[in-house]
């Protein structure tokens, strides 16, 4: 699989990159049927959330996605998906650990989120609650590595 390109996490006013996918708990939950469009091989599932943990909970508070219609592809928003919550939903669906790479690049694996980078902050979370947050250094990259989580290019697919 194609390096995918990652949510994105406002924390402590810092923006990371959120390597998982915390909407795709809510979408098998509820079992919504959005047919959302893949626009590139980095974007398998058709949107790019943008999260946040505000007093100690975790928010959805940004989307931005692609959807199949009749008549082609639509973007569509937050609104789309939470109508009655379009500035930001809760994300009560999620129970798990979220990871954020931090620093330089140690080692670049094309494939889902599995490259590696300085450090890990891991945020563990209980049904939209922030229980703990932690650090795993897992090395020290060269001076004029990469920073961050990024993807350099997607192959994008026609449109007809």
């Amino acid at each position: 699989m194609t390096a995918q390109i990652a949510e994105k996490m406002i924390y402590k006013g810092e923006e990371l990159s959120l390597c998982d996918e915390p909407l795709h708990y809510y979408m098998e939950t509820i079992g919504k049927d959005l047919k959302l469009q893949a626009p590139s091989t980095a974007l398998w599932r058709g949107y790019v959330g943008t999260w946040t943990i505000e007093d100690g909970r975790l928010y959805l508070v940004k989307l931005k996605g692609f959807k199949e219609t009749a008549s082609g592809t639509k973007e569509i928003e937050l609104g789309e998906i939470f109508p009655d919550y379009p500035d930001g939903v809760l994300a009560h669906w999620y129970t798990g650990e979220l990871r954020c790479p931090m620093g330089g690049l140690l080692e670049y694996i094309h494939g889902g989120y599995e490259s590696r980078y300085e450090m890990d902050l891991f945020l563990k979370i209980d049904k939209g609650v922030l229980l703990s947050e932690r650090i795993v250094t897992n090395g020290h990259a060269e001076p004029n590595a990469p920073q961050g989580y990024r993807i350099g290019a997607m192959t994008t697919f026609g449109r007809k």
